[in-house]
């Protein structure tokens, strides 16, 4: 289980996830008589910020500490974990900055030894991909359609410009986008 050994290196990841005081715990409590779902209860806690006992992570978690917890244990327990494919769609709610920067670290190291397919908004968290498809809507007559397309370099450099809210034929913009991808 996630007792113990897990909790303190899923805690060790919130560190590096820019959560530097944070402190998950997991409440397992015994069920008087098995229910359809186990013979326990089991409820995350964060406690975010010092001074402020653990809480319920569903009750207290803001968007972007959700996603940095639920990151930091699917990557705890990716060893045990023998689905080979991880899908996050917007892992980064709430980050931005060097957060995101960390986010998309922490995604790269996890890629090392599981598939991840990863839906975000953020330029440096993209960077990090091995391989980066953009995902487009377009309406025809009076149906939606959804294309994806993988990017060879030179699109992914004018996509990253794109999402860093740059226009894409600045060469300022794609630069940043080039040392990102570096």
């Amino acid at each position: 289980g996630i007792i113990g050994a897990e909790r303190g290196a899923t805690n060790k990841l919130l560190r590096q996830l820019n959560m530097e005081k944070a402190r998950f715990e997991v409440r397992v409590t015994p069920l008087d008589a098995p229910a359809a779902h186990g013979a326990d209860d089991v409820e995350f806690l964060l406690a975010a910020n010092p001074g402020l006992p653990p809480a319920p992570l569903r009750r207290v978690g803001s968007g972007g500490e959700l996603s940095r917890v639920m990151l930091a244990l699917k990557s705890t327990l990716a060893a045990r974990d023998r689905i080979p494919t991880l899908v996050f769609d917007e892992i980064d709610t709430g980050v931005s900055g060097e957060t995101a920067r960390r986010v998309g670290l922490q995604l790269e190291a996890l890629g090392a030894s599981h598939q991840i397919l990863c839906i975000t908004h953020h330029a440096p968290i993209a960077a990090r991909a091995a391989a980066h498809a953009r995902v487009s809507k377009e309406v025809r007559g009076e149906t939606t359609h959804t294309r994806v397309t993988l990017l060879d370099h030179d699109a992914r450099l004018e996509e990253l410009a794109r999402m860093m809210g740059g226009d894409s034929g600045l060469a300022t913009a794609r630069k940043l986008a080039g040392e990102l991808m570096a």
